[in-house]
């Protein structure tokens, strides 16, 4: 198929990372390129200091230690909001250098702490794995809200792509295990719903950076299993659960030409019908990832969205 890709992001398509995966040899030259590209994307100087620092903190029950990254404005005086970060890679991609930089700038710019978690990758690691790794942070981190400076009342999520679905996942955990109590939750162009069965995930089969073939392996490593089955849990693809009352603020983001689109928005429409405040936004001519090419006037859009909405979530 042609798209009709924003003029400006157009020129940088041969120059992002072409991810194919189709089996395991596939996955880890898709894994080399990703750890290749956060080490040629340039680094973020911060305009005021921020204190950055690798912890270990205590997995889910019978798991090791969950690697988090801890990024906090140096020098503050009073408790900040907290954000649990995730990173994406379609369950089988990245870790915590993949969005550095990225978390770093939210740091600079919002003044806030964010914890952001090296869950366990599939398919070494199928679900729960992944998603306990994120809770246990969430909850470490809301335990130790006094020493990391954050204000408990303050706290919320955030993810891109397979980040997002962990995101809205671990809010529909919070929620039915009873805590952390989370304020927010940013949902970035998420990876939530297994059955693939969306008009964009039927129809982008050739788009760049992701497509349906890589959202079909994606799924069935994440699952250890053919995705669109009967019993998969609601804390994998939260597109399945049947109820969304009581989740907290949302702020839902897809691209136009992304075979996620379409799931992103039908779970923004289930928050909205189910009382949850939901922001939704669809930016025009844009793909899955396009947001690397920074210096796109809708990219920068997006980013000053995302701003915007974990301002205003988070009540900084």
């Amino acid at each position: 198929m042609t798209y009709a890709i924003d003029p400006e992001l157009l020129p940088w398509l041969d120059m992002l990372p072409a991810v194919t995966l189709t089996d395991h040899e596939s996955l880890l030259a898709a894994r080399s390129s990703m750890a290749q590209l956060s080490q040629v994307l340039p680094a973020y100087e911060p305009a005021r200091p921020v204190d950055v620092r690798n912890v270990s903190v205590p997995g889910p029950s019978d798991a090791p230690d969950v690697p988090v990254r801890v990024y906090a404005p140096a020098n503050r005086t009073a408790a900040v909001p907290g954000l649990l970060y995730i990173h994406g890679g379609g369950f089988v991609m990245g870790d915590l250098d993949t969005f550095d930089a990225h978390v770093l700038r939210l740091v600079d710019e919002l003044g806030i702490v964010i914890v952001s978690v090296d869950y366990r990758l599939a398919p070494e690691h199928p679900f729960p794995a992944p998603v306990e790794d994120c809770y246990a942070a969430l909850t470490w981190a809301a335990a130790k809200a006094d020493e990391l400076g954050i204000d408990p009342a303050r706290l919320g999520v955030a993810g891109e792509s397979a980040g997002g679905g962990l995101s809205a996942a671990v809010a529909l955990l919070a929620r039915d295990r009873g805590g952390p109590q989370l304020c927010f939750q940013y949902l970035g162009i998420p990876e939530l719903d297994d059955r693939l069965d969306t008009p964009s995930m039927r129809a982008y089969t050739d788009t760049p950076i992701w497509n349906r073939p890589n959202a079909v392996h994606s799924w069935t490593s994440y699952l250890g299993a053919e995705p669109g089955g009967e019993d998969v849990s609601p804390y994998a693809a939260p597109a399945r659960a049947t109820d969304l009352a009581g989740l907290p603020p949302a702020f839902v983001t897809t691209c136009q030409f992304d075979p996620l689109r379409d799931e992103g928005i039908a779970y923004a429409q289930r928050l909205a019908h189910a009382g949850v405040p939901v922001d939704l936004r669809l930016y025009p001519g844009t793909f899955h990832g396009s947001s690397l090419v920074e210096t796109a006037a809708i990219s920068r859009r997006m980013f000053a969205d995302e701003l915007d909405a974990l301002r205003r979530g988070l009540a900084c």
